[in-house]
């Protein structure tokens, strides 16, 4: 019987200040990709919101490749593992002062340290939603919004009179994941909310196998763009409101959004295939 291939594997806590809160993901860099099916079987083996595969390069065009799967899907755009990313590398070269991502339908992203320890600065598409009504949606959803939003990206924005209401929610998870793979952002202005952010927000995406994501980069690509307008401001703190939670710094510049955050590192090691 042939030795096991070793994988390297860091699994990281991003958005957070200490281990246990934000979103884990788990990050393994390849020398090559391996087939599909099977880094989608790893993906579901780690069973994180999301696992990101990095392989060198061989453009001009960035440093890495990038790729996340949740446990069921291959998925767009992921905010928390880039991030997570970028700390796993910038942490093994303290000589470089950022790292850059190719992605397959994100465009090429951007993490920068950010002047305080495990601290960064992520730059992501701005994804501006639009009005539609959703009347399935926020039946699914509950509570009494006040707006939705859509971006054909696959997201659903709807916006709650206050940050009690978004903490309240209790959706009807087997009803949302009858959409298919879409990341459903409740978010409501943070006045009086214990986290004292300017905005509150929670995701879900059961179509994608995450009943609640804990802390969602990709859904502050959408947040942003829609509260700078309504706040007068081009930035602002975020809160998303999980049973973990997690603090975004949010900013829009131009085309992109930036997100600031901090991560932990909480496990090194080999995966075994």
């Amino acid at each position: 019987m042939s030795a096991a291939r070793r994988i390297p594997i860091t699994q990281v806590d991003a958005f957070a200040d200490r281990p246990f809160t934000g979103n884990p993901a788990a990050v393994m860099p390849l020398e090559e990709w391996l087939d599909d099916a099977t880094l989608q079987a790893i993906a579901a083996e780690n069973n994180l919101a999301e696992t990101a595969f990095l392989v060198p390069d061989e453009s001009d065009e960035a440093d890495y490749e990038l790729r996340w799967f949740t446990p069921g899907v291959e998925v767009a755009l992921c905010g928390h593992a880039t991030l997570a990313s970028g700390h796993v590398l910038l942490t093994a070269a303290q000589w470089r002062s950022d790292m850059t991502f190719r992605t397959r339908k994100a465009g090429i992203l951007r993490v920068a340290r950010n002047g305080e320890d495990n601290g960064y600065k992520m730059a992501l598409p701005a994804y501006t939603p639009a009005p539609k009504p959703m009347p399935d949606i926020v039946r699914a959803l509950g509570g009494d919004p006040v707006e939705t939003m859509w971006h054909d990206g696959g997201y659903a924005l709807i916006a709650y009179p206050d940050a009690a209401s978004v903490r309240a929610l209790a959706p009807d998870l087997g009803a949302l994941k009858e959409g298919g793979d879409i990341l459903y952002i409740a978010t409501a202005p943070g006045a009086g909310d214990p986290s004292g952010a300017d905005v509150v927000s929670r995701a879900f995406a059961p179509g994608a196998g995450i009943d609640e994501d804990p802390v969602t980069g990709s859904a502050h690509s959408v947040i942003t763009p829609y509260w700078t307008v309504r706040l007068g401001r081009d930035r602002f703190a975020a809160y998303q409101a999980s049973a973990r939670g997690g603090h975004v710094g949010c900013r829009l510049d131009g085309d992109m959004v930036e997100l600031t955050g901090t991560c932990v590192t909480t496990l090194v090691g080999d995966f075994l295939l």
